[in-house]
C-alpha cells in the first residue's frame, strides 16, 4: 500500500509563492483534507510529457508527502522524472502561473507545461 513519506525525502519542492498560492486555491474551492495535491507527468504535449498538478483524491500506487505543509500525491513512478524538481509561482506582467523548474528535463516547450526527459 501507499506509504507517507517524510519532507525531507520529497521529490519536488515548492517555493514560497507557490505554497502561498496553492493554500489560496485550497481556500478559495474549499477543497476538503481528503484531498491533496497530485503532481505527476502524462504523455503528450509538444515537448513528450506533460506536468500534471491539482487537487485530487490518493490513487492506488501513490505515494504521501508533506511539502510545506501541503498533502502531496505522486505515483511512484513519476519520481524519476521530477526528482529534484521545484515548482514556483509567476504572478507578473509577462507570465502568470505555475512553473517547473526541472533539472531532468532535457527540453522543454515555450509554454513550460511540456518537456521530454
Amino acid at each position: 500500500m501507499s506509504t507517507t513519506v517524510d519532507t525531507s525525502f520529497a521529490p519536488v519542492t515548492f517555493s514560497e509563492g507557490a505554497a502561498k498560492e496553492l493554500y489560496k486555491l485550497k481556500d478559495q474551492q474549499e477543497i476538503g483534507d481528503d484531498y491533496g495535491l497530485r503532481v505527476g507527468v502524462e504523455g503528450g504535449g509538444c515537448a513528450g510529457m506533460n506536468y500534471v498538478l491539482g487537487f485530487d483524491q490518493k490513487k492506488e500506487g501513490d505515494q504521501e508527502f508533506f511539502i510545506e505543509g501541503i498533502k502531496v500525491f505522486m505515483n511512484k513512478a513519476h519520481q524519476m522524472y521530477l526528482m529534484g524538481m521545484m515548482i514556483d509561482w509567476q504572478d507578473g506582467l509577462n507570465s502568470r502561473g505555475f512553473t517547473f523548474i526541472n533539472p531532468n528535463a532535457t527540453s522543454t516547450c515555450g509554454c513550460g507545461t511540456s518537456f521530454s526527459a
